[in-house]
């Protein structure tokens, strides 16, 4: 097992493009660390040059405290599975596994030891002698793996090794993925575009954008305390609602939030968790909710309800999602700042009890769990003081 440093670590090209900008990420020993964003983030060229097939424009790349830059490839000791399964298709699946011990000093029988002790890792004994044609597409990314971890290596990269399996494929490969590097506890590199594959899979999960790090942290911490605005918006399924709101002060120590209309009061804990927002009193900001965060009180009457119109339900068994109609402007992050947009309402989510009587055309007035309300400066998209 080993660690990984990245200190500055830089990628420009020739033509001026900075792939990577100063980036500093440390993985620790053991660690299932996940690097996502959008397609052009940067995060396959990160992986690429921690591999050394791409060279490092400035900062320094530590493998075990020792500084690799200028090794290649095969001196650091690391092993990569790509997109694409890359298995010979005129091998079997023994010799596509072995196929990166083949060297001079190493004897068959040494190699026949080792891909069977691979192959019952990844429950691929059955099938050792069959062509790669013969497998499944889970079973032919498992071969690739088996080709990697052959080799002991000090890390493990993997390039969005699930893009090429259908729903159901993926959702199992990476969980078998998951448990043979928790057995395993090699430290590892992962990278995909897929927010929801980052945060099942990664014990920490790095947010990269035009390759700036956004954040790095658990994913329950990327989740319920987002840096900024993109990895608010990033991170979770259905997206975060974001939508223009205004602080104003109330009696004592309240805030109150002007959203669509309605009045939002923050109180007690709620209020001392975004005690940043008192300096925003008078000025409008950015008010984020996750889909959950909104409750349908029924025909109970209650106090800093938003009044919303019902656009759409889709029923998934264990919850609704509504999507209605509010009456505020959204808020996203763009590049270069964020955008509020011109209309003067905006589509939100909301996750409720499957047990709601709800159709298209109903007004309702959702309830606000302010403890779990977001806010967001904005200008520059800084999530607004939490603790």
């Amino acid at each position: 097992m080993s660690t990984l440093r990245m200190r500055n670590l830089q990628k420009r090209y020739d033509n001026g493009f900075e792939a990577v900008a100063r980036l500093d990420l440390e993985i620790h020993d053991g660690e299932f660390l996940v690097l996502v964003g959008p397609p052009g983030s940067g995060k396959s060229t990160v992986l690429r040059m921690v591999a050394g097939l791409e060279d490092i424009t400035g900062g320094e790349l530590l493998i075990d405290d020792v500084v690799v830059n200028a090794k290649g490839p095969q001196q650091r000791d690391v092993a990569m599975v790509f997109q694409s399964y890359a298995l010979y298709p005129n091998m079997t699946v023994a010799d596509n596994i072995a196929l990166a011990m083949r060297l001079p000093d190493t004897d068959t029988v040494t190699i026949a030891a080792k891909v069977a002790e691979v192959a019952e890792l990844l429950a691929l004994t059955a099938v050792l002698a069959r062509k790669p044609g013969e497998l499944s597409g889970s079973q032919r990314q498992l071969v690739a793996m088996g080709r990697a971890l052959v080799r002991n290596p000090k890390l493990f990269l993997m390039d969005e090794p699930l893009s090429n399996l259908d729903a159901k494929l993926r959702l199992r490969t990476r969980a078998e993925i998951c448990k043979l590097q928790r057995r395993l506890g090699v430290t590892t590199m992962y990278v995909t575009h897929d927010p929801i594959e980052a945060m099942t899979m990664g014990d920490r999960v790095a947010v990269l954008r035009r390759g700036v790090l956004m954040q790095c942290a658990s994913p329950a911490d990327l989740y319920e305390a987002p840096d900024n605005l993109f990895v608010a918006q990033f991170i979770g399924s259905p997206t975060m609602n974001v939508v223009l709101g205004s602080v104003s002060a109330g009696d004592g120590d309240r805030l109150d939030l002007e959203v669509g209309g309605h009045t939002v009061s923050l109180t007690g804990a709620a209020g001392a968790r975004l005690h940043g927002l008192r300096s925003y009193t008078g000025r409008d900001i950015a008010v984020g909710l996750r889909a959950e965060a909104l409750r349908n009180p029924g025909t109970e009457a209650v106090d800093g309800a938003v009044g919303v119109v019902v656009d759409l339900v889709e029923t998934l068994g264990s919850e609704l999602l509504v999507h209605c109609t509010v009456a505020a402007p959204s808020v996203r992050a763009v590049d270069g700042g964020v955008e509020i947009s011109d209309q003067r309402e905006s589509s939100i989510v909301a996750s409720l009890d499957p047990r709601n009587q709800v159709a298209v055309g109903d007004r309702l007035r959702l309830t606000v769990d302010t403890l779990r309300m977001h806010a967001f400066d904005l200008e520059s998209g800084a999530a607004i003081g939490r603790q």
